[in-house]
């Protein structure tokens, strides 16, 4: 197993477990203690974990794990939702995609569209569409959040204001079994709320992880939302609000 893979199964035993130990994942990973010492060193670097006597912790959850680590974690699953949300993304169409591994993801997957309009504030999801010469990309400007290439703040408001989307393609870092979609970043928040009231559709896009996480900051209701796409089922709440208020469940 590679470091990338191996570092990605240990965040996953995390999320399910709450903690990892070294002795615990050198009986899983059949890797050596030194191995697994090596690898939560990098992770608590990263910010994904917190490094304990022994182990490692999930850290607070009052605080985004790091950029790096987000893309590691469950990397198939965000491929498999952003094919399955870009296939109904039609050409000739305007969209908004937000900050997020799995909104980058989708960008991904747009790269043969054609007649797009995206809107984003997400400086990565610029570059990687700036290779479809199909595609117009307008960046909203806003203050530069250096750890994610995020753009937040009055400014990406005001641009993101004066226009009106088709579809928006949203991120989330957690969503409670109340079907709460929940953010770390206020500022994030408060760019996420304008981009839903300029949009026709609203699209989740969000893997399984996001139902084990828990955030401080409520960005809306799946009530909110026109589809999600995921990769497993929903929590049970969570699933029954989205048949009560028509939110559409796809699963990859």
């Amino acid at each position: 197993m590679s470091t990338t893979l191996r570092k990605s199964e240990i965040l996953n035993i995390a999320r399910r477990e709450g903690k990892v130990t070294v002795d615990r994942l050198v009986e899983l990973l059949g890797v050596t203690p030194q191995t697994i010492r090596r690898d939560l060193t990098e992770l608590s670097d990263e910010g994904a974990l917190d490094r304990v006597h022994g182990g490692a912790v999930l850290p607070s959850s009052t605080a985004n794990i790091g950029y790096d680590a987000r893309r590691q974690l469950n990397q198939t699953a965000k491929v498999d939702i952003a094919r399955a949300c870009a296939r109904q993304i039609p050409n000739d169409c305007c969209i908004f995609l937000n900050i997020g591994t799995t909104t980058e993801a989708v960008a991904q997957e747009l790269l043969h569209h054609k007649g797009l309009l995206v809107v984003t504030n997400n400086i990565n999801i610029a570059v990687i569409l700036s290779a479809n010469p199909d595609v117009q990309v307008i960046v909203s400007g806003g203050s530069l959040r250096r750890s994610d290439g995020g753009l937040v703040g009055e400014l990406a408001t005001d641009l993101i204001r004066r226009f009106r989307f088709d579809i928006s393609v949203i991120g989330c870092s957690a969503l409670n079994e109340a079907g709460d979609m929940l953010d770390f970043d206020l500022h994030e928040v408060s760019v996420s709320h304008t981009i839903m009231a300029q949009s026709d559709k609203v699209w989740l896009a969000a893997d399984h992880s996001k139902f084990e996480r828990k955030a401080p900051v409520r960005i809306g209701s799946m009530a909110d939302v026109d589809v999600i796409f995921t990769d497993q089922p929903l929590p049970k709440d969570c699933a029954a609000l989205c048949d009560s208020s028509g939110t559409k469940v796809t699963l990859v």
